[in-house]
């Protein structure tokens, strides 16, 4: 079976788990701290970052994104449509999911990692400004939650779970359709709550 390098935190992480899960691909969740640079993560992935996904042969696939493809594939598209209108659009609210990401990670490791004299405001502020952007256009017309999702759906879900765990109280205000579009995903897919982000 193949293992899958992760961190429990980890929005990527999450999104890989709760798409594993939903396409019936059985993974060996490995969990790793990138801090410590891991000798199993770096011969994974040169650029020790998580996740990533390592076959009984040695050979693997890092970047969420690059995962989530392989995924599909090896479950004959359980997690993007065939249809290439369709599927653009869960590749592009993965991406945005994925950014959003991107950016509430950058605020987080520069409160974590620089010393507080140093820490840049202005720059903070511009990286929650992409969040609040995003947020905002997710919030006016949330994705629709049908019976077969993509991996476009979780990527969002497991989004908003990182924003849970690191931004309590500060991403909700203003975006009640989001947060009970998170609270219809629980209820639809209660089997993937457990991957979320903690």
């Amino acid at each position: 079976m193949s293992m899958l390098l992760y961190a429990s935190a980890s929005p990527y992480s999450a999104k890989v788990r709760m798409a594993a899960a939903y396409a019936g691909v059985a993974l060996e969740p490995v969990p790793v701290k990138t801090d410590e640079s891991p000798a199993e993560l770096l011969a994974a992935n040169p650029l020790g970052k998580i996740p990533a996904l390592v076959f009984d042969d040695g050979g693997s696939i890092f970047d969420s994104r690059a995962i989530t493809q392989h995924l599909n594939r090896v479950s004959k598209n359980a997690l993007f449509p065939r249809n290439a209108d369709k599927r653009t659009e869960a590749e592009v609210l993965e991406a945005l999911a994925d950014g959003i990401c991107d950016s509430a990670l950058l605020i987080v490791y520069e409160k974590r990692y620089r010393p507080e004299e140093m820490i840049s405001q202005p720059w903070m502020d511009k990286q929650w400004g992409k969040v609040t952007r995003a947020l905002d256009l997710l919030n006016a017309n949330p994705p629709k939650l049908p019976k077969k999702i993509t991996a476009g759906q979780i990527a969002l879900r497991a989004t908003l779970g990182y924003l849970a765990l690191r931004f309590a109280g500060k991403w909700e205000k203003g975006r009640s359709r989001l947060v009970r579009w998170a609270a219809r995903f629980d209820e639809k897919f209660p089997e993937l709550k457990a991957c979320l982000p903690s």
